[in-house]
């Protein structure tokens, strides 16, 4: 393949992570539209080009559609938080305790595991929220990723890619309390590699329903104060 065809190949992609960023760091607002010309107009590609990356983005769950309809950015809501970190961690869980069954852990998740302190210890970063909550997203995905299905990878993929969308909408990385991230992954990995299913899997909901616990609290502390500013 020639240089130019790669290149051609790569503006679709170009495009989905250009707007995949702009979501999640909230430049687009919620419930905002986001049409295939506005993308096309934008970016300086064609119709079928930015066709290709809003239906990714929908595919994400970073759009809603409905037929006939405009996509747009969604505003996810407290029941919304609740399904998704509840089915995110069925899912993490069966996967933890597979992975301490075999008692192998995955060297993408220690990679992923040494990001997140690096991250966090980067002086020259003056907002270290970002890189902090993709690197932890990192760990989740590359122990899911492990078990080699990729039904389970891409149904976990679109989850996260809710969940991270909510916690910008809230900026609830920010809270992200990094020496208590650090120690909870560690202490699944330590029981995937001892072998220990039932513990994996405990310390995996737990870890997965403290970020819902913050993530909730965060949530209504918000919603509290539109709602005082309105009266």
């Amino acid at each position: 393949m020639s240089s130019d065809a790669l290149a051609v190949t790569r503006v679709p992609d170009a495009v989905y992570e250009a707007l995949r960023e702009s979501i999640l760091s909230q430049r687009e607002a919620p419930g905002s539209a986001v049409t295939e010309q506005a993308i096309a107009d934008r970016f300086g590609v064609a119709r079928p080009t930015a066709k290709v990356a809003l239906e990714r983005l929908v595919a994400d769950g970073l759009l809603r559609r409905e037929a006939h309809k405009t996509a747009r950015v969604p505003e996810l809501t407290r029941v919304d938080i609740v399904d998704l970190y509840a089915n995110r961690a069925i899912v993490e869980e069966a996967a933890l305790r597979t992975l301490a069954s075999d008692g192998v852990v995955p060297i993408a998740a220690i990679s992923a595991q040494r990001m997140l302190v690096d991250a966090a210890s980067d002086a020259s970063t003056a907002d270290r929220s970002g890189p902090l909550a993709r690197a932890d997203i990192a760990f989740h995905r590359a122990l899911v990723e492990a078990q080699r299905s990729p039904r389970l990878a891409r149904l976990h993929a679109f989850l996260m890619g809710e969940i991270e969308l909510c916690t910008g909408q809230v900026q609830a990385h920010r809270l992200l309390a990094l020496d208590d991230v650090v120690a909870q992954h560690q202490g699944i990995l330590d029981a995937v590699a001892a072998g220990e299913p039932e513990l994996a899997g405990q310390l995996t909901r737990a870890h997965i329903e403290g970020a819902r616990d913050r993530l909730l609290a965060r949530y209504d502390a918000q919603h509290t104060q539109d709602t005082h500013a309105e009266d």
